[in-house]
This record gives structure tokens, C-alpha cells and sequence, in this order.
């Protein structure tokens, strides 16, 4: 039986996170709106998707570590988790082009988003 290390399911289990179109949005917006986090109704309101449906998504976010939650006063705050995602991305470009200098295209700063 092929074992999975820590890193790998940490790994297995962003990525099946991120793997949902909404999910993939609401984790989006929050890495646009930076460490100030977003509310749910915020989220909901820009995204255009149901309270409801948007609760669940960042549940699954949250349970994959992508995102953390917490209460001020009467409103929830979710922010992404920006150590893990970079952990996530270094993983994935590990060892890239086998040492090798990369031709791949520099991707855009946060001020051209």
C-alpha cells in the first residue's frame, strides 16, 4: 500500500478545495481583499451566489486551511491563509525544470489584478 506523506495530503486536500468554481472565487476574493478579510455577506454580494451556498464553500475552504474565520462582534471574518497557500505553491514548483532556469511567463503583481 503506497503511503501519502502530511505534505502531499495537505497538498491533495487544497487543491480538491480549489477544485469548485465558486470555491475557487470566494478563495480568490478573499486573496484580492488582502489581510482585512471579507464577510460572508460581502463575499455573497460580490460573487452573486446565495448566503447558503457560500457558507458551505468556505466551510470546505476552511476545513482545507485555506482560509481562516473569525468573529468581530456580530459578523464572521474569512481571510485567506497566505502562508499556507504559498506553502501550497512552493510545493507545486519544487525542484521546477529540474533546476533549470524556467521560460515560464512571470505571472502579474498584485497591482496589475
Amino acid at each position: 500500500m503506497e503511503t501519502i506523506n502530511p505534505i502531499e495530503q495537505q497538498a491533495v486536500r487544497a487543491l480538491s478545495a480549489l477544485a469548485q468554481v465558486q470555491r475557487l472565487r470566494a478563495f480568490r476574493a478573499l486573496v484580492v481583499a488582502g489581510p482585512e478579510g471579507l464577510t460572508p455577506g460581502a463575499m455573497a454580494a460580490q460573487l452573486e451566489i446565495a448566503p447558503s451556498a457560500l457558507s458551505f464553500h468556505l466551510k470546505e475552504l476552511a476545513h482545507a486551511d485555506l482560509v481562516s474565520v473569525e468573529p468581530q462582534g456580530r459578523h464572521l471574518i474569512y481571510r485567506a491563509q497566505f502562508q499556507r497557500m504559498n506553502g501550497l505553491l512552493a510545493y507545486l514548483t519544487e525542484h521546477c525544470c529540474a533546476g533549470q532556469p524556467c521560460e515560464a511567463v512571470p505571472a502579474p503583481s498584485c497591482r496589475d489584478c
